[in-house]
């Protein structure tokens, strides 16, 4: 693997800033300025972008606490190029290089489309690989495991529980992967910007590309054209050929309304309709892009109007309908992707997830229920009157939310709050909670993931000493128990391209 493993394995490391930042800033600013100068733009460039370090942007740390930065700098970040600086800097030249973290640079950042092109890697010689699975598992029932707290990827076998690949990913992947069409290969999206595409066929990594500073996902096109990503920094969208991640053509998401483009909340397939759906995060619409036009489309959005800034939202399993959410309406829509219409508007208490949300048959008529990131309950609905069928309290705000067809329950976290190493599973029928789990007490348990036939389920404890979690998802029995560093995420192939009952698409 040659994954540009310094730019992979420093993190958010010398949290600092550029020199010419505003004219106007305060003597501990411009101290910050000539340190940064002095310590780490060697490794973190010229203008924060990034080189053998990540880029130390804002926007690329947000997630990051000051406690946390102040930690790194204090005393660098094990196995990485990042040394500690508490020999060196002063406690309060440490402090004012944290204050001035999520300082904006007097001149905005730019990527162009030249440095999109010259930041693309071929690394491995796609003639030279197998066109069948050379691991022996069953390519529908491996898992992509990330784990968060040392910045890997783990191939994992969903059959005998070994994995089978470790290799290190680009600074916090995040949207979750996204597979082509077959399986093959899978699609990654780092914070900072970066598309990586690995064979898993292979178990190689085959190219990468840098799309942006900042980045929210990436979608593929369900005949496995296309990759789409969008970014936040610069703001807009970005289309690859899915084959070698080359730069098909950067879409503009200014408006009239809002002749600056518009930062993108999200994007998504919609196999059905043969398009891309995309949020636009600062501007009230949704675009529809279509991808059915030979090799070449156009990719011309159609804009969609809607009444407010959409949060977060999923769709209807028959891609007729979005459901989204928006702190302006406080609760849910139900938008039709045909006309733009709404179909219905539904109070809801906090903040639904709807991207968590996930439906089901009960009673022979199919039901929605979504997670919340503000209120400890589930709202359950019925997906053909959109109306609210119950409310199941839980322990907690909760984040994820997963079931699969072949199982009885769902399972959900307690993410957020003080009671967030506990997991509830819900009778799917009854709707109540019928087991709390908390497999490791005072760790963050969280997102389920099912094996392809629904016979088992993975679940994270997300902590550097955390674990995989293997359950029976019939008996609730624990199976296996496997070690990790903070794995946030796992998604398994076969229920991904299928878009299989209970998994987020």
């Amino acid at each position: 693997m040659r994954l540009t493993h310094s730019i992979l394995a420093a993190l958010p490391l010398v949290l600092v800033v550029h020199a010419a930042l505003a004219a106007d800033t305060g003597p501990d600013l411009e101290t910050a300025g000539r340190l940064y100068q002095t310590h780490c733009v060697a490794c973190h460039g010229e203008q924060r972008l990034g080189g053998t370090g990540p880029a130390l942007l804002p926007e690329s740390l947000s997630r990051i606490r000051t406690a946390e930065a102040r930690d790194v700098i204090l005393h660098g970040r094990p196995a990485s190029q990042m040394a500690g600086f508490a020999s060196t800097l002063t406690s309060q030249e440490i402090d004012d290089l944290v204050k001035y973290l999520y300082t904006q640079a007097a001149v905005p950042p730019r990527w162009t489309d030249a440095d999109i092109r010259a930041s693309r890697r071929q690394i491995t010689d796609p003639a030279t690989l197998s066109d069948t699975p050379r691991h022996g598992a069953d390519p529908d029932n491996l898992f992509v495991v990330v784990e968060a707290g040392d910045h890997t990827v783990d191939i994992l076998d969903g059959d005998r529980y070994e994995i089978l690949a470790h290799f290190p990913s680009h600074f916090a992947l995040h949207g979750g992967p996204k597979f082509s069409p077959d399986g093959r290969y899978v699609y990654f999206a780092s914070r900072d910007g970066w598309i990586s595409k690995y064979d898993l066929h292979n178990l190689t990594m085959l190219s990468e590309v840098r799309v942006g500073l900042n980045t929210r996902n990436l979608a593929v096109s369900n005949d496995g054209r296309w990759v789409l990503a969008g970014n936040t920094l610069p703001a807009g969208l970005v289309m690859l050929d899915a084959r070698d991640l080359s730069l098909i053509q950067r879409i503009d998401t200014a408006t009239d309304a809002h002749p600056e483009p518009s930062r993108v909340s999200a994007v998504y397939t919609a196999p059905p309709r043969k398009s891309f759906i995309v949020a636009l995060k600062d501007v009230p619409e949704v675009w529809e892009i279509p991808y059915d036009g030979g090799d070449r489309p156009s990719f011309k959005p159609r804009r969609l109007a809607v009444e407010n800034l959409l949060d977060d939202f999923s769709f209807s399993p028959d891609y007729r309908q979005l459901i989204a959410s928006s702190r302006q309406a406080k609760g849910m829509e139900v938008i039709d992707l045909d006309s733009g219409g709404l179909i219905k508007r539904i109070p809801l208490p906090g903040m639904p997830h709807l991207g968590s949300g996930i439906f089901w048959k009960r009673d022979g008529r199919l039901i929605f229920a979504t997670p919340n990131i503000s209120t400890g309950l589930i709202s359950v609905l019925d997906a053909q009157t959109w109306e609210r069928i119950r409310e199941i309290k839980t322990l907690g705000p909760g984040f994820f939310m997963r079931s699969h067809a072949n199982s009885p329950y769902a399972w959900t976290d307690v993410f957020f709050g003080p009671d967030n190493d506990a997991v509830h599973v819900i009778d799917k029928q009854s709707l109540e909670i019928v087991r709390t789990l908390r497999p490791m007490p005072g760790k963050n348990a969280a997102h389920v993931e099912f094996t392809h036939d629904g016979r088992h389920l993975l679940l994270s404890v997300w902590d550097t000493k955390g674990a995989l979690i293997v359950y029976d998802s019939k008996t609730l029995q624990e199976i296996k128990r496997i070690p990790m560093n903070k794995p946030s995420g796992k998604y398994n192939v076969g229920n991904k391209i299928e878009f299989a009952e209970g998994t987020s698409h």
